[in-house]
């Protein structure tokens, strides 16, 4: 895999920056940091060099000024919303965050329940969080939002919210995914510290869109694709280009919110520090690319990726035609086709052959592996061991779980558990080939190459279980499945 971002450049610039704003405002500092604060697979993915945890570890040079406020849409925990690269609700994900936090060494001071609408499952969580002993903020739905800048600005919008007691100088508000209501628990704030005679500022950290790459470079064409859902859409900023004559890629939202941003700033000082919503973002991510090409193939397996999950999510009901039609139009302007994902042919190639559900892996070094279905282990199982093979430079030929390891795990399977598909799941298998590994040489030379999987391309001819897909994720591996069903072959799998 080549690398496409200097890591190091980007803590100590993105560090130093920050603190130039901190030092812009009088009192406190609120940073609205956008994504994931840590296992930022997105942007490691898209950004070939860049650590999931970059942004955890450059907030750590800051610890001793920062506290840090969690937000949680109240409709998300009504919703049972998951994190998907983590396969966790977003509620879950809160406690989560909030214990890393707190073990890292990082003051969480509150959470904030936002849109709150006295949901049951948002007062139940609630009281979960309280349990903990973690204080709990509500804020409300504002009617007209963004637009009715005179409602918000007042005591009947962010005058509703609950105030948020904070101590410290930088307050970091961060949420487990977007449409948190980040960028309206800062403005609420700024609102009730303006009341309390306390000056505040406002920026915010969001690594995408990077505003310094062109609109349609396939990095900013990646974050559409991740937020779909949201119907995000990146857009030049109206608002820089205007007032300094440069171009610059913003998104929708921010571009919407910034009327509010700057009437309240006005309201609050008299003029507003910026001119623009490119001028509230302190991200030098764009400045660290050491390469562009590499950055803007690993954007672009992104992007077929998204695609994949999305037409595989179509199938199961979860979303509608217009999602994945989105996509597809992403895929065209970033000119990629899922023929561009070399291990699509390749196990489609194999279940050809088998006629059965086979699947592919490509290795960092675009080897490519390949699995297929047998009366022993599934698809997905056999390509795992076939690729530890590889890795440990064991032959094909040679097994590392024999068939007197694997039938009794078959039996209780069907006999005792319950099930009617005898063949090994991945978490199965990986657990057989641990046992195997402490009487086999070859077992245990696979089992110590596991983590070599981190970072592969693997398709599936078939959508796979729930447990195979949590076990790649787990692995790390970067996974896509034809949006079909096993039972959809024509003739009974044997």
């Amino acid at each position: 895999m080549n690398i496409g971002f200097d890591n190091e450049k980007y803590l100590k610039m993105q560090s130093e920056h920050i603190r130039q704003r901190i030092a812009q405002f009088g009192d406190k500092l609120y940073l609205e940091f956008g994504g994931k604060l840590f296992d930022d697979y997105h942007a490691s993915r898209v950004l070939p060099g860049f650590k999931p945890d970059s942004k955890l570890q450059m907030l750590l040079q800051l610890k001793d000024d920062a506290e840090v406020v969690i937000v949680i849409n109240s409709g998300d925990i009504e919703k049972n919303k998951i994190r998907g690269d983590l396969g966790i609700t977003y509620d879950v994900d809160v406690i989560r965050l909030y214990n890393v936090f707190k073990k890292i060494g990082l003051y969480v001071s509150s959470v904030v329940l936002t849109q709150y609408d006295d949901q049951p499952a948002a007062a139940a969580f609630q009281k979960r969080l309280e349990s903990l002993g973690i204080k709990v903020y509500h804020h409300y739905n504002i009617k007209g939002y963004p637009s009715n800048t005179k409602l918000i600005i007042s005591d009947e919008g962010y005058g509703r919210n609950e105030y948020i007691e904070t101590t410290r100088r930088l307050v970091v508000v961060t949420a487990p995914g977007p449409g948190s209501g980040k960028m309206a628990t800062c403005l609420s704030q700024l609102y009730h510290e303006n009341k309390r005679g306390i000056k505040a500022g406002y920026a915010k950290f969001e690594t995408f869109p990077i505003w310094n790459l062109p609109l349609r470079h396939p990095v900013n064409i990646a974050y559409e694709a991740a937020t779909s859902d949201l119907n995000d859409v990146n857009m030049i900023d109206p608002f820089h280009l205007e007032a300094y004559g440069k171009t610059t890629v913003n998104y929708n939202r921010d571009v919407e919110i910034f009327p509010v941003l700057s009437a309240m700033f006005e309201m609050l000082f008299g003029e507003s520090p910026y001119k623009s919503p490119t001028d509230m973002g302190v991200n030098m991510a764009g400045n660290c690319i050491i390469d562009d090409d590499a950055v803007c193939r690993a954007a672009k397996d992104e992007i077929i990726r998204r695609c994949y999950t999305a037409m595989c999510d179509r199938r199961k009901g979860l979303i509608s035609e217009d999602e994945v039609y989105k996509l597809e139009l992403l895929m065209k302007q970033a000119n990629v086709t899922v023929e561009d994902r070399k291990v699509v042919a390749a196990a489609i190639r194999k279940e050809n052959e088998t006629l059965a559900p086979a699947a592919a892996m490509e290795l960092h070094d675009g080897t490519i592996i390949t699995g297929k279905t047998s009366n022993l282990l599934g698809a997905s199982s056999a390509l795992l061991l076939n690729a530890l093979k590889h890795f440990a430079g064991v032959s094909d030929d040679v097994l590392l779980m024999s068939p007197d390891v694997i039938e009794p795990i078959q039996d209780l399977k069907v006999r005792h558990l319950g099930n009617n598909n005898p063949r090994l799941h991945t978490d199965e298998t990986l657990l057989a080939l641990s046992i195997c590994a402490s009487t086999d040489e070859n077992a245990k030379r696979a089992m110590d190459c596991i983590s070599c999987l981190r970072g592969c391309e693997v398709h599936s001819t078939v959508i796979l279980s729930a447990v195979d897909e949590r076990i790649f994720k787990r692995l790390g591996v970067n996974l896509t499945c034809e949006p079909k069903y096993e039972t959809e072959y024509s003739r009974p799998v044997s």
